[in-house]
């Protein structure tokens, strides 16, 4: 199922979870929207609740306003494990937020398809850092984005409440 249908389900509610927010990557909510456009926000059409694109020019991070009834931000996306694939920023700049608004961050983990074991290519110089690569580490990080959400956090000292849910038998 996916996540939406979960937390939206009468069992989330129930177990006083209401889901108030959904954001965006690039590619949009099904992930078919073409490279480097930009995506409107819009509503989910089975529940309502308002959907917010972090991939505006110029809006790539969560307002404030945007986060204000927000008591937990779920990254639920897989990644790739290169440093240039944008879903990785995303998750860094949502981090940021999360941590500013004291929200809690959770990352639902998942492996990296190509491998989560090997570290190739160069750094990144930070004269370089665009949505397409914030943070400086090789272009085949070895990590999965649980991991790197962690190394985000604690390299940059911000302090947020994250919580990885870890793959069982990584």
């Amino acid at each position: 199922r996916h996540i939406i249908d979960v937390l939206a389900s009468p069992e989330a509610k129930a177990a006083g979870v209401k889901l108030v927010a959904i954001f965006t990557p690039e590619h949009g909510l099904s992930g078919n929207a073409k490279d480097g456009l930009a995506i409107a926000s819009s509503k989910h059409e089975a529940t309502g609740v308002p959907i917010f694109s972090l991939y505006q020019p110029g809006s790539y991070r969560p307002s404030p306003d945007m986060v204000k009834d927000v008591d937990a931000l779920i990254f639920d996306i897989q990644d790739v494990g290169a440093r240039f694939f944008t879903y990785a920023t995303t998750m860094e700049y949502t981090l940021e937020v999360a941590a500013k608004a004291h929200v809690s961050y959770y990352v639902l983990d998942r492996p990296d398809p190509v491998n989560g074991n090997a570290v190739q290519g160069p750094m990144l110089d930070p004269s370089h850092f665009s949505m397409v690569g914030n943070m400086r580490i090789p272009v085949r990080y070895g990590l999965t984005i649980g991991e790197l959400a962690r190394l985000y956090n604690g390299e940059n000292k911000l302090n947020a409440d994250l919580h990885v849910i870890a793959m069982q038998g990584w």
